[in-house]
């Protein structure tokens, strides 16, 4: 497991969080476990709805965190791809120690901090989708992988400059080890980083071919970057990033290698991805075929819904929404609105604002859909609640929302309850942004 290899034990680490006190650091949490370990707390499996935690609190489904888990790992081994999930998303030690307990080949990830926090727990193969140019970053980098020589790196280059900067920080630190390194293709004028053409790509090699320190892996981009992105387009790209990696093979330029890189795939068109990784020709190396996705462990109740690829291969199984954020209604100022105690603070809304889905009585009673109330904005601590004549609401009922783009909710909770779907809290998930 990459989770044990390197100085520091993946699964030590982990155990060290169910050791930490439960204290006002975390919201949501029940007042009177405060001083109990994360542990002991789990170990009293509470109740979400009845066990004393404090409104707002955002909770996990045990039973689709697990199907999600499942199918991306049945997905990716049906279509013979690699899987370095995209750590960004969650910044969840736990949630990464699962993923590569499903199979995944390690976690991808996009800033130092992020890698930092990967290492501590052990994580022993690291995707950083990003150039590195911070001299400090990579003084670390270099010290990580001349102490662990089963540790495995890999990040993008894009361009002839930062492969400059890259050298002279990794020659200045000492750096033993090179650092394997893959060209960046981008997605078209106007989308985000990657050399724009098979030139730019071939002159970032060269440059990576002149130095000790860095390695040519093999090539990578993001397709989800591809202006007015569709199927068509979509693919189109992915047969340049082969292409490319095609030409380099025939060059020579992955010489003493052991496999060639080659690297895509976002959240909503992995499908694509499978399709003309399926195409990829023979060359003169195995080739590790990584996919990236990372929203899909929690997957969501908007964005992710809407572009999953799993809406056009149905076939193929789908993902479930697993997060809920539970909020009460502080206030019923009319008939036509409600407030309730959750906000900016605690829900996502960079992308659509939360989903009114199912409320649950103040004073006891079955859970109901939560028909006629809609989420009209956010403020810092408070949802603005649109409530029509059907809406059975009042004061101190408990609203459960649903949320859009989990990279945004994730980051709002430090300690996250994963709840059965009778309400009992399992466990507890760690975040680290």
């Amino acid at each position: 497991m990459a989770l044990d290899n390197g100085p520091v034990n993946g699964r030590e680490a982990l155990a060290e969080l169910a050791g930490e006190r439960v204290d006002h650091r975390f919201k949501g949490l029940p007042p009177d476990a405060y001083g109990l370990t994360v542990a002991e707390l789990a170990g009293q499996r509470r109740n979400l709805f009845t066990g004393g935690f404090a409104t707002p609190v955002l909770a996990l489904s045990a039973e689709r965190l697990e199907h999600n888990l499942k199918l991306m790992e049945t997905y990716a081994a049906r279509h013979g791809l690699a899987f370095a999930p995209h750590g960004k998303t969650s910044m969840a030690p736990q949630l990464f120690h699962r993923q590569i307990e499903h199979g995944a080949w390690g976690i991808t990830l996009a800033v130092p901090h992020q890698v930092w926090v990967a290492r501590a727990f052990g994580v022993g193969r690291i995707f950083l989708a990003n150039e590195l140019v911070d001299a400090a970053a990579l003084r670390r980098l270099a010290a990580e992988l001349d102490a662990d020589p089963d540790f495995r790196f890999v990040c993008y280059v894009d361009s002839v400059r930062g492969v400059e900067l890259m050298d002279a920080a990794l020659t200045a630190a000492g750096a033993a080890r090179p650092v394997d390194v893959v060209v960046e293709l981008g997605a078209g004028e106007g989308a985000r980083t990657g050399a724009r053409t098979e030139a730019d790509c071939a002159a970032v090699a060269d440059a990576v071919a002149g130095t000790r320190t860095l390695r040519l892996a093999g090539v990578a981009g993001y397709e989800g970057e591809v202006p007015d992105a569709d199927p068509e387009r979509v693919h189109a790209w992915l047969r340049r990033l082969v292409a490319l990696a095609a030409g380099f093979d025939k060059a020579g330029r992955f010489e003493g290698l052991e496999e060639i890189v080659l690297s895509a795939g976002g959240s909503a068109w992995f499908d694509a991805v499978a399709d003309v990784f399926a195409e990829v020709p023979d060359l003169s190396l195995p080739v590790l075929k990584l996919l990236r996705s990372g929203a899909y462990v929690s997957h969501d109740d908007g964005h992710y819904r809407e572009v999953t690829p799993f809406n056009r291969v149905p076939a193929e199984g789908a993902l479930e929404p697993a997060f809920r954020l539970w909020t009460q209604v502080v206030s019923r100022p009319s008939p036509e609105q409600a407030f309730a105690n959750a906000g900016k603070r605690d829900a996502a809304y960079d992308l659509d604002l939360p989903f009114a889905q199912v409320v649950r009585p103040a004073g006891g009673g079955p859970e109901r859909p939560a028909a006629g109330i809609a989420v009209s904005g956010l403020s810092d601590q408070h949802a603005w609640l649109r409530t029509g004549p059907e809406a059975e609401l009042e004061v101190g009922d408990w609203v459960g929302l649903g949320l859009s783009h989990p990279c945004t909710s994730f980051d709002k909770w430090q300690l996250i309850p994963v709840a059965e779907a009778d309400g009992t809290v399992v466990d507890y998930i760690r975040t680290f942004f």
